[in-house]
């Protein structure tokens, strides 16, 4: 074991010459690691090479470290393995998204130093099985999003079209649908849901707190808080929501940040909510409002001066052409829907099951060869 601050590796200065002090610069071969968390858990960690210029700049929320003595392809792997990544960040310090581990620790840690000749066969050995790791994982992802796209053609499919099978149709007037079954009918949004306009003035403690997001849906905060730790201050003109309501976030609705609420509580002022009417089977139309042609209707509607901030306001949203079935067919479509999408989600979730395998198996295998607990097989 040696102190990485005797002379292993160093922490490049920042500002070279008349370069701003908030970059941080790299040259040939550096090794650059975030400082932030998650990135640095997340391993966002890289050997800067084949630079242009031979040197490079970068966020200030880098750590540049540069090799005198070790393998630079050795000290590459030994700062994933998972003891040192789990030491860093315990002395981590800042508040939210933004603690940033600790560079005394960084230059203060110790690692494990074998002979070179077995840092570059250990390095060479994990080059190799990594590599081989990560092409499945790829591989995985790419199978991840073909589900994703079956999900959303099948549902797209059922909400456009139904599912009785062959009959006759007509021209729905709605470009990105084309035809429909001669029996539905074409509406606006504002003829099937009103616009919910009640505030909540209850204190934070005693109110549901309810969250959209663009893959999740409509979710309860509480649920967010044990995986992201984010916590409201208070929910004071917060909006009312009921089960059955959907919920539209004006800003991202077009990046299909629309759900079907099952809770009630309150959300976000910068949400619209809208009450189904007679005859409205809001889950039908939570299906519909998440498919992406819908999401391009709520785009041409919409107005902004960049894509993170347009926004489809209640007027515009509630000008939309969508399709109306009956309420009999509706249900027929929801209940489909629910079956097909619950199959499709379960072998999503094996996959991403598999992924999170994979990545465990990874970080175990660098932890286990880069500390010396298991050898390097002889060729």
């Amino acid at each position: 074991m040696e102190c990485l601050k005797n002379g292993y590796f160093e922490k490049r200065e920042r500002n070279l010459g008349d370069l701003p002090t908030s970059l941080t610069h790299f040259q040939e071969n550096d090794i650059v690691m975030a400082k932030v968390t998650p990135c640095f858990e997340n391993g966002n960690i890289a050997i800067m090479q084949k630079l242009q210029s031979g040197f490079g700049l970068g966020s200030s929320e880098l750590f540049v470290l540069r090799c005198k003595t070790v393998n630079i392809h050795y000290l590459f792997w030994w700062l994933q393995n998972r003891g040192f990544v789990s030491q860093a960040c315990s002395t981590m310090t800042g508040t939210g998204g933004l603690k940033r581990v600790s560079p005394y620790f960084i230059k203060n840690c110790t690692m494990h130093m074998p002979p070179e000749i077995e840092q570059v066969r250990i390095s060479n050995f994990l080059y190799a099985q990594c590599e081989e790791l990560d092409n499945v994982h790829k591989k995985t992802c790419a199978s991840i999003e073909e589900y994703k796209k079956l999900k959303q053609a099948v549902i797209t499919q059922a909400v456009t079209k139904g599912i009785r099978g062959s009959r006759e149709l007509k021209d729905s007037g709605i470009e990105w649908i084309g035809e429909i079954p001669v029996e539905w009918e074409e509406r606006r949004i504002k003829t099937l849901f009103n616009l919910r306009k009640e505030r909540n003035f209850s204190p934070l403690e005693e109110v549901n707190l309810i969250s959209l997001y663009t893959d999740l849906g409509v979710v309860q905060h509480s649920e967010l808080e044990k995986t992201t730790g984010n916590k409201a201050s208070n929910a004071d003109g917060y909006k009312t929501v009921y089960r059955d309501d959907i919920v539209v976030n004006i800003i991202l609705c077009w990046m299909g940040a629309i759900g079907r609420s099952e809770y009630n509580g309150v959300t976000s002022p910068a949400y619209d909510v809208y009450i189904p009417r007679n005859e409205v089977l809001s889950k039908f139309y939570h299906y519909y409002f998440r498919t992406k042609g819908f999401s391009g209707d709520c785009y041409k509607r919409g107005k902004g001066i960049m894509a993170m901030r347009w926004r489809t306001y209640s007027d515009q949203f509630r000008d939309i052409r969508v399709v109306y079935p009956s309420l009999e067919e509706q249900r027929e479509i929801v209940n489909y829907l629910d079956q097909k999408c619950a199959a499709i989600d379960e072998l999503i979730a094996k996959k991403e099951q598999y992924l999170s395998e994979i990545e465990n198996y990874k970080k175990s295998l660098i932890y286990e060869y880069v500390t010396g607990n298991k050898e390097v097989p002889q060729e």
